[in-house]
């Protein structure tokens, strides 16, 4: 903050007793802890708002090009402590409350964690939007104001509890209400000709109303802005039903558009749940469309150089439904013909891939999406004509157009929003290389032999100001001793950290900070779950969504076998682990439900058997989120990246860890690929299968039982496992679980269960020389500093959206 600035503005602590006054409504001596952090959040958001005045302003005088960043989900996590850093305040607001009595970190504390996303998509959203801002990129992140989000996980019994985030319960200082900013969002009803053309008229309707939130830049650089949607009845209230005694049914209309916005993921395994997936998407994307044409309109009055000032980008396919929305607003309301609006809807949209599994590249019932969306039904056939008369003239087979077609002929029609994004789009991006090259040669061959030019690769990344200067403060100062600070305006001059690599004494500072962030975590797990960790113990740390193919399995097995071992062989030199799992299952997804039920099971035998004699402790953490994160990311050793190779897009956990100084364990799978390219072979352990190898093996008949049979502690694990040693109160619960990996095993677990014990005792090798250990971690934190998102969203800017 320049000097001028700083004149011409009251002190921080001036500011919050002002606003705890005046605003909070609070005299200091009454005011609780939440009335000061409440006046803190106030306090330093004035000092936001005149920066994003400017910001605004400035790109309306540049007459300069905005992205618009779509996405179901933004996992921004809390932002007291992001603003203050980014404005470089952070030591003023820890001054101004210790003259209060009040100390910084415990306020910060009460901030909820915003209910927004769930896992990596959201995550990478919310640093793209921090460098979008750091970078000075003026954006719009656009997605739902979820009031409940996915859900707060509780763990009883061992079993996952979802419960509803109350994260708003108390409202959110962040936040301004955009009442000007309102849109109405249709549903059904029916499509005729009028007005020289065709008008869609909905049979109902609501209103989607905006909420910003400020994103602020690295130092300050720039603000953007967060719209998030609400949704609101057009009649909230029928009166005459309220005073006939149906009072219930009078509010039926609000109920419904409360739903839109209530819930992150409603489960789709009913017809119900799918129609409010579907809603949900369309609500938003509707939304954040009209609002963009809006603004475009606003200083160009000719919607056709929408491209040149708009760069919409579609994270992932949830907002795929934008590309039928445009294309609709762009002929019914603005008069483009047909093929003029294609061309401007596909020289404005770019799309993001994030996933090659075949349930999230969506897919809609046809009858549900015509019933709900018949205008856009409509369009879809239009635009899918259009394709296939492309590729039948480019000599396709009809096996090729029908993998092409927005429209699923195999078995219950459906149209598969991942091929209406792919076309809608002039550009189609994977986040790894490897991704990338799986996009072409699987899920999307045939679209890339139609449009060779249309995918490319922009390898994820995370915004080094959350996930190393903020999070892990102390590992901050000692780089800023040992190299300086240019790497707090560019995380790839960390590569400076190599040199130091072998100094014995950097690599005991690096030490003491790793076990300070061990202890601090030790004893906030002891708090909230009364289980003691060793913080001299290797901290093993695999926390992210739990699905199958990111193998929370393989660990838990592994696991196993080596309690197994342990108690066999108490005469060996066993290092001391301590194992940290974390992360929710989706509420109808069984397997994944029941994997942390094992995850609880494990723990509460192996924590409380003293033949072990510490050498080995299970923990899950409940309701992990970012701030949960925030905590454990410093803390790790070992990173847990052991995904089914092919099946990960990217990663962005591993990025993290491997920034904080924890070493690496993975497949080569996602960006493992290309940090193990950055930091070395020496530095990261690889086992398991290739993507190549994984596909030739289920081509090639694979056969788990036969694995299971010939190794001796993989069988009796599962053994272990299957007849109950876990689950004396129900011996058959994991029966099925087992007996699927003897059937089936599709992410392959038994395949790659060998060469991962031998990389986790490779691992144990490596834990017992210390000084070769703290040389690794250094040179992981030396470089990953490529994996900053600012580089991302650098090469997204250059490469796709065509801005400064």
């Amino acid at each position: 903050m320049s000097q001028s600035q700083t004149e011409s503005q009251p002190s921080i602590s001036d500011l919050i007793v002002d606003v705890l006054r005046h605003r909070v409504g609070k005299d200091e001596r009454a005011a609780k802890p939440h009335d000061w952090f409440h006046a803190a959040v106030l306090s330093v958001r004035d000092r936001i708002i005149d920066r994003w005045f400017e910001s605004t302003r400035r790109t309306y005088a540049e007459e300069g090009k905005r992205v618009y960043y779509l996405s179901l989900e933004f996992l921004i996590g809390r932002l007291m402590r992001d603003a203050l850093s980014n404005l470089d305040v952070t030591r003023e607001m820890e001054q101004a409350l210790r003259e209060h009595g009040f100390d910084l970190a415990q306020l910060e504390e009460l901030e909820p964690d915003a209910a927004l996303g769930n896992g990596g998509l959201g995550r990478l959203a919310a640093c793209f939007m921090e460098s979008l801002a750091s970078l000075d990129i003026p954006a719009y992140g656009y997605g739902i104001r979820y009031v409940n989000g996915m859900f707060r996980q509780r763990i009883d019994d061992g079993w996952q509890v979802e419960l509803p985030e109350t994260w708003l319960a108390h409202g959110n200082p962040w936040e301004f209400d955009r009442r000007e900013s309102a849109y109405r969002v249709g549903f059904g009803g029916e499509v005729i000709e009028g007005n020289g053309g065709v008008v869609w008229r909905p049979a109902e309707q609501v209103e989607a109303s905006a909420v910003d939130t400020p994103v602020v830049g690295w130092r300050g650089a720039r603000v953007n802005t967060l719209r998030l949607w609400t949704a609101w009845a057009l009649d909230p209230l029928r009166l005459d039903a309220f005073n006939a005694g149906d009072h219930a049914g009078a509010l039926a209309e609000q109920v419904k558009a409360d739903s839109l916005v209530r819930v992150l993921y409603p489960a789709d395994n009913t017809p119900a749940g799918q129609e409010l997936r579907l809603r949900q998407e369309y609500f938003f994307s509707s939304a954040s469309i009209q609002d963009i044409l809006r603004r475009h309109l606003q200083a160009d009055k000719d919607v056709r150089n929408l491209p040149k000032m708009a760069a919409i980008q579609l994270n992932d396919t949830h907002p795929s439904v934008a590309v039928a929305e445009l294309m609709r607003l762009l002929i019914d309301v603005h008069h483009l013909e047909f093929d003029e609006a294609w061309e401007v809807t596909k020289s404005t949209i770019g799309y993001t891939n994030h996933t090659l599994l075949p349930e999230a590249l969506e897919s809609w019932p046809l009858p549900l999406f015509e019933r709900l969306l018949p205008r856009h039904m409509q369009i879809v056939y239009a635009i899918n004509s259009r394709v296939l008369r492309e590729a039948r003239k480019a000599g396709m087979s009809g096996e090729q157009i029908s993998s092409i077609s927005l429209i699923d002929e195999h078995g219950e029609r459906r149209v598969r929003m991942a091929n209406l994004a792919f076309v809608g789009a002039h550009s189609v991006n994977g986040v790894a290389a490897l991704h990338t090259d799986l996009m072409k040669s699987t899920v999307f061959s045939d679209l890339h032999k139609l449009y060779p030019a249309r995918i490319n690769n922009k390898t994820n990344g995370v915004t080094p100001r959350r996930w190393l200067q903020q999070c892990n403060p102390g590992l901050t100062r000692v780089i800023r001793e040992g190299i300086g600070d240019a790497f707090l305006d560019d995380a790839e001059k960390l590569t400076g950290l190599n040199a130091l690599a072998d100094d014995a004494q950097f690599g005991e500072r690096i030490a003491e900070v790793k076990r300070a962030n061990k202890v601090a975590l030790s004893n906030h797990i002891k708090q909230l779950m009364g289980v003691r960790l060793d913080p001299d113990a290797l901290f093993d740390v695999q926390i992210k969504r739990i699905h199958e193919y990111k193998r929370q399995l393989l660990n838990l097995i592994e696991t196993v076998a080596l309690y197994d071992q342990i108690r066999s062989h108490p005469e060996k030199d066993w290092v001391p682990r301590v194992k940290i799992f974390g992360g929710k299952a989706a509420p109808s997804y069984h397997n994944a439900k029941l994997t942390i039920k094992l995850a609880n099971d494990i723990a509460r035998r192996v924590n409380s058997d003293p033949s072990v004699g510490g050498l080995l402790k299970v923990v899950f953490v409940p309701n992990y989120n970012v701030s949960f994160a925030e905590r454990i990311i410093p803390a790790a050793d070992l990173s847990e990246q052991i995904s089914t190779a092919g099946m990960e897009a990217s990663g962005t956990g591993n990025m993290k860890f491997a920034l904080n100084g924890a070493l690496t364990i993975g497949t080569l799978d996602g960006a493992n690929i290309e940090i193990k390219d950055r930091v070395g072979d020496d530095n990261i352990v690889i086992f398991g299968m290739t993507a190549q190898e994984v596909e030739d093996t289920r081509a090639n008949g694979y056969n788990p039982r036969a694995i299971i049979e010939g190794n001796r502690e993989l069988r009796q694990a599962v053994q272990a496992i299957a007849s109950g040693v876990f689950s004396p109160d129900d011996r058959d619960r994991y029966k099925g679980l087992m007996g699927g990996l003897y059937d089936s095993d599709w992410f392959l677990v038994a395949a790659d269960f060998d060469s991962y014990a031998q990389a986790q005792r490779a691992v144990d090798a490596r834990w017992m020389d210390e000084a070769g250990w703290r040389k690794a971690a250094i040179h992981n934190i030396a470089n990953v500093g490529w994996f900053s998102s600012d580089r991302t969203i650098g090469e997204y800017a250059r490469d796709i959206w065509g801005v400064k």
